[in-house]
């Protein structure tokens, strides 16, 4: 018995996939240097700009890569390495759209989906200004030079004129091709989202609003504020987000929209986002158990050897670091704790600092005046303290300066790890070793004279 087959039934969504487009744009990548802030403009044909964040870079914000469960102190020497193999999550690919995306695409559009005024890359009119609003955590880097606002600006409404022709685009497209899901589960939200079309993008995002379908989410779990965080696009995730996106949505690897700006080191993002304090979780775990804050240190410490393998002469880096660096202050401005430990190995930000040799965060961090710092500073990860780790940084240019900054705030030499090892049994052989040893010694008999003239007088 012969039966007809009926032909398969085309998804109703004929977009790219988002996936194809940040390829497009990788492509046409030809340099990692940062774009510096375009000014506002409505010309059809926008400036060139770059991407932020370099390919080398992958987001792989979770993951536990084998350096970063092992949770004993390396003893191995200490070399510089490209920033591509140094990251903490290397050994997993991110998402497709890992990029940057701030290059014009070509788009796979037929003609009836083109808008009249509308271009590929809209340029953004947000001011690249940021500031920590806390005194009390300012490092001495700033962002910020003499008598600029302390505050971010961004673009305070759309542009009225292209807003209403992507409404009666988007009025005069199929029902379904607007509201469902192509076969990667993108709607046209993701698709305008990941293109930077802001316009567009608030006007399908009021259609998928209405229908309830403002956060669905493509086949990774990325709702289109998480691909406008991804993006680099402030001004769509504040559009998202007024229009009422949930800013705690997670991905499936549990990456928020806040663990994906502190990773990627997008400060105007980051601040967009935390604008919506208290509703913001800035708390929230990802399924690696770490915090924002954790990817913010942990990606900044990724570019920091970066920089030192370049021998502090790659602006684009330093560009980037001390994006990244104001991404922790301006976490721990809005009430990041310190004190959190991430699930695995109960690592703290400090931790994460000094295991890497971040000098950078390792003094920003011991500046920062905290009540219980000496509690803070002697904290254990499976038992080791900061302590212990700095011991551990052989071969590492700033390994004394970080033993040095640790015991002036108050670190324990005389504490034990799980081994019942003292950080100065952990110190490398010859004969810095020996001096650093003695340094710690010299601290530790310190601290008993005091501590025996404290129950003295007593």
């Amino acid at each position: 018995m012969h039966f007809d087959k009926s032909p398969k039934e085309k998804p109703c969504c004929t977009l790219p996939t988002v996936k194809k487009l940040l390829e497009q744009k990788r492509r046409r990548e030809t340099s990692s240097v940062p774009p510096s802030c375009p000014a506002a403009s409505t010309s059809p044909v926008p400036p060139a700009t770059v991407s932020q964040l370099s390919s080398s870079e992958p987001f792989t914000c979770t993951g536990a890569a084998s350096s970063y469960s092992d949770m004993a102190v390396s003893y191995e020497q200490w070399p510089p390495a490209p920033e591509s193999t140094l990251s903490y999550y290397s050994s997993h690919p991110g998402p497709s759209y890992a990029t940057g995306y701030n290059l014009p695409v070509t788009p796979d559009y037929s003609t009836q989906q083109q808008v009249p005024g509308f271009v590929d890359t809209m340029t953004p009119t947000y001011d690249c200004q940021m500031a920590i609003t806390d005194p009390s955590v300012a490092s001495s880097w700033s962002p910020l030079g003499p008598g600029q606002s302390s505050q971010l600006s961004f673009c305070p409404s759309l542009d009225a004129t292209k807003l209403e022709e992507a409404r009666m685009l988007l009025s005069g497209m199929d029902y379904s091709r607007t509201t469902c899901q192509d076969e990667d589960g993108d709607t046209i939200l993701h698709i305008y989202t990941a293109k930077g079309l802001r316009e567009c993008a608030f006007a399908a995002a009021e259609r998928l609003r209405d229908v309830g379908r403002l956060d669905a989410k493509e086949h990774k779990g990325k709702t289109a504020l998480l691909v406008a965080v991804t993006a680099n696009q402030p001004e769509i995730v504040q559009d998202l987000l007024s229009l009422g996106a949930d800013i705690n949505a997670c991905d499936v690897k549990g990456q928020t929209a806040l663990h994906l700006a502190a990773h990627y080191g997008f400060p105007r993002v980051l601040q967009a986002i935390l604008s919506r304090r208290p509703v913001v979780n800035l708390e929230a775990r990802n399924f690696e158990g770490m915090t924002p804050l954790h990817c913010a240190a942990i990606s900044h410490g990724v570019t920091m050897k970066a920089l030192s393998a370049t021998g502090l002469a790659d602006v684009n880096l330093q560009t980037k670091a001390a994006e990244k660096l104001s991404c922790v202050q301006m976490l721990l401005s809005e009430g990041a704790s310190l004190l959190s430990q991430e699930i695995k190995s109960n690592k703290t930000v400090l931790h994460l600092a000094v295991k890497e040799g971040n000098i950078d965060l390792v003094r920003y961090l011991l500046r920062i005046p905290l009540p219980n710092m000496k509690d803070f500073v002697n904290m254990k990860a499976h038992g080791h303290t900061a302590l212990h780790m700095a011991a551990g940084l052989h071969g590492n240019p700033h390994q004394e300066e970080i033993l040095q900054l640790l015991l002036s705030r108050g670190a324990d030499p005389s504490i034990r790890n799980l081994e019942n090892d003292q950080p100065a049994h952990l110190l490398q052989s010859g004969l810095q070793g020996e001096q650093l040893k003695l340094m710690l010694k010299k601290r530790s008999a310190s601290s008993r004279r005091r501590i025996m003239s404290l129950q003295d007088q007593e």
